[in-house]
């Protein structure tokens, strides 16, 4: 199939990627738009490998403040250069993931950071659900392990599916800014801050107290 012009601007207006790269995964997929985001995703995941082992000096805190002013995020995003940094992409992935850290409420950036104590609690309880269910040892473990890879997608970010679009990972909407802008890039250290949280949880701590 031969692929036009408005093909190319087409599939570069949803992905942001150059001309000529649109163009050739076009030609790839034989002018399939769904298998060319595919087939740039997958491009973007080798870019991002490569890229992995260079050192992220600069970047930004991206902000997120809730309309009533009681919700608030602070994420570090780092990538290669300044130049890389003051970009509307990069700018636009900052304030993608603190509205992302805000919606919800991650505990830790990748599986990696996961606590371990919550972790083996975690696995603890699941097993002991799969036990009353009846499962036999060898299914109980098969059935931990799926829930705890889709715990994993609940509070660790990276895993999470993005709240524009839940089609992609937040790993996926780094790793297609990472092809697009050509550096590697980390999140780092983010916090959440949630007046009716901390409220609530005070509460509770006094109510327990008593």
């Amino acid at each position: 199939m031969a692929v036009t012009a408005q093909m190319v601007k087409s599939l570069r207006e949803i992905t942001g990627v150059g001309m000529m790269d649109c163009k050739k995964a076009l030609s790839e997929c034989d002018g399939n738009e769904e298998k060319a985001i595919k087939y740039l995703r997958e491009k973007g995941l080798a870019k991002a490998a490569k890229k992995a082992g260079r050192a992220t000096s600069e970047g930004l805190v991206g902000t997120y403040m809730h309309n009533n002013g009681k919700l608030g995020v602070l994420v570090e995003i780092k990538c290669e250069t300044d130049f890389v940094a003051k970009s509307d992409q990069f700018i636009q992935l900052t304030k993608d993931v603190a509205m992302q850290i805000a919606a919800t409420s991650p505990i830790c950036v990748s599986s990696e950071e996961l606590p371990q104590d919550i972790l083996e609690k975690e696995k603890e309880i699941y097993l002991q659900q799969a036990i009353a269910e009846g499962k036999p040892a060898n299914i109980a473990e098969k059935m931990v392990a799926g829930r705890i890879k889709k715990y994993c997608k609940e509070v660790c970010l990276l895993d999470q599916p993005f709240i524009k679009d839940d089609k992609k990972t937040i790993q996926d909407l780094v790793n297609d800014a990472i092809a697009i802008l050509g550096e590697n890039m980390q999140i780092g250290r983010f916090a959440r801050i949630n007046l009716a949280e901390t409220a609530t949880g005070a509460a509770e701590e006094e109510a327990e107290a008593e």
